[in-house]
């Protein structure tokens, strides 16, 4: 039979027009004088973590000491050519002098554009871009500064104290698994703090928020990884069907919890100090910037940039509300119960470290006479800082933080490096790897607190230091995550010390993959009652 070489010559010509989609930008980097990673079709630069065969902080440690003589280098994620920036002062200048052109992240959780119902994952603060985050970052800022801290302390400290008190109920050697542990209590403290109910996850494990407010978090799934591939390459089409990221049952009972929250407020006039409260002012726009002198901040803190502050607040929609809600449980639950979870590992295993802090608490304990701890004197603990800091360094929650060029930006590297970053391509600065470069922290292995000591901590370049990000973009919400971190440490290094036992793997392994920092395996330790200890 003779071949249709009709068929055949369509079937090839796909081939060709195919391949050349996927690979059509791969001598991208060849023009310009910066060193660039290998890049493969489909997969880019980033295979070894798309097949999951190293972790994310193992893939951006190993291409920034193959190009350590560099201040740029590139790479290929997928099909988007990306700036690696491994200069602390390049980084200054891109995400704080010349922020106006990289004012984005990458939409690669959605961004569609659409005011679809369904989508609610594109309108939280993260994926926002241009003058529609300015906008929310405004509004929003005013809800996390010192004040407001101070007025929800109370919620974090009840969280704080009723975990306590569950694990003085246990029965004493037994080990438990760190990140569940702090994933319950992050939950707690999200669940009253941003949606205004009280929810007790030790004693009730599988609670209807818990259970959905994990499963949100589960983006590994294939449904969910299916649909950020779609965002990748199709944004526009995904808006229009109205597939978020987000599952519609978690979208769904989160939006009726919050709207059944706020219809009750409105009702029965409560008046509660939480982000309910303050995202309720946002909606009205009377939540306003006011002038505020800190003292004691926390190393760690990020300040919120002139660039997004205005005179005149700016109102939110209802599904807007919504949506800020639900970036306070993603952006908090794991980031948080992650930092927590090595911070009690690190305690574990470093055991003067430990009791270092241990009397530090102690010595705190003792000034309240029997009163209970609050704000100020939280941030007045110059040791709980030290070790949380140092955590934080060690430990990033985002091995590289992402921006995408929104115009095109002629970079001086100096030495006669000149180019141009084209609009449309990314930026990633590379923290842990910045984070474990001995040329900023000598013996960087090595878990040492006194780095962040008054006499050490102004020898620390601030553009290698970057747990809460840079620039505008940064965390808004570092207080809250400290001010929770260092509530529960407090608390239960008051009434435990943290052991290593038979089941703590050390070193401990990381997940593989393009996947948040977290242990392959788990965390296992014993709370010791200083009962007995």
């Amino acid at each position: 039979m003779d071949p249709d070489w009709t068929l055949l010559l369509a079937i090839l010509a796909i081939v060709l027009i195919v391949h050349r989609w996927l690979t059509g930008n791969h001598d991208y980097f060849h023009h310009k004088p910066i060193p660039s990673m290998a890049v493969r079709p489909i997969m880019g630069s980033t295979s070894p973590l798309l097949l999951k065969k190293c972790t994310f902080p193992e893939f951006v440690q190993d291409g920034y000491r193959k190009f350590a003589a560099a201040r740029v280098f590139g790479l290929f994620d997928t099909n988007i050519p990306m700036y690696v920036i491994c200069d602390p002062d390049l980084i200054k200048r891109i995400a704080v002098t010349d922020f106006d052109h990289f004012m984005d992240h990458r939409p690669i959780f959605g961004a569609s554009n659409s005011d679809h119902p369904n989508l609610l994952f594109e309108k939280t603060l993260f994926a926002l871009t241009g003058q529609k985050w300015k906008n929310m970052r405004s509004t929003l800022s005013p809800a996390f500064t010192g004040s407001k801290m101070r007025q929800m302390f109370k919620f974090v400290a009840e969280c704080s104290e009723s975990m306590v008190r569950f694990y003085q109920g246990q029965p004493r050697g037994r080990s438990y698994e760190m990140k569940d542990v702090f994933s319950r209590f992050a939950n707690d403290v999200i669940a009253t703090c941003a949606f205004g109910i009280e929810v007790d996850s030790l004693r009730k494990k599988d609670n209807e928020f818990y259970v959905h407010g994990s499963k949100m978090l589960q983006l590994t799934r294939l449904s969910v990884v299916a649909r950020i591939l779609g965002y990748r390459f199709a944004p526009t089409l995904m808006g229009r069907l109205g597939l978020d990221i987000n599952d519609q049952a978690q979208n769904q009972y989160f939006s009726s919890l919050v709207k059944e929250t706020v219809r009750t407020r409105d009702v029965e006039g409560i008046l509660r100090p939480d982000m309910v409260h303050l995202l309720m002012q946002a909606k009205q726009g009377t939540l306003n910037h006011q002038v505020e002198i800190e003292q004691n901040k926390g190393f760690a803190t990020v300040e919120e940039s002139t660039f997004t502050k205005s005179q005149s607040p700016n109102s939110m929609t209802e599904v807007e509300m919504i949506a800020q809600c639900l970036m306070f449980f993603l952006a908090g639950f794991d980031t948080v119960s992650t930092c927590l979870t090595f911070t009690a590992y690190e305690l574990a295993l470093n055991p003067t470290i430990q009791t270092n802090l241990y009397e530090e608490i102690r010595e705190t304990h003792a000034t309240l006479r029997g009163k209970s701890l609050d704000y100020e004197t939280l941030q007045k603990m110059t040791y709980m800082d030290m070790v949380i800091s140092e955590v934080l360094r060690k430990w990033p929650a985002i091995a590289a933080l992402d921006r995408l060029c929104v115009k095109d930006y002629e970079l001086d590297a100096g030495n006669g490096l000149k180019f141009t970053i084209d609009r449309g391509s990314g930026i990633w600065i590379p923290v842990h790897a910045m984070h474990h470069d001995p040329k900023y922290y000598p013996d960087p292995e090595r878990f040492q607190p006194e780095r962040f000591s008054e006499e050490n901590k102004a020898g620390i370049n601030l553009g290698a230091y970057l747990p809460f990000g840079v620039g505008p973009r940064n965390c808004i919400g570092s207080r809250f995550a400290l001010m929770e971190v260092k509530a529960i440490v407090y608390h239960m290094l008051l009434s435990f010390s943290f052991e290593r036992n038979a089941k703590t793997q050390v070193p401990v392994e990381i997940v593989k993959g393009f996947a948040p920092l977290k242990p392959r395996d788990g965390v296992f330790l014993e709370f010791r009652s200083r009962e007995v200890a």
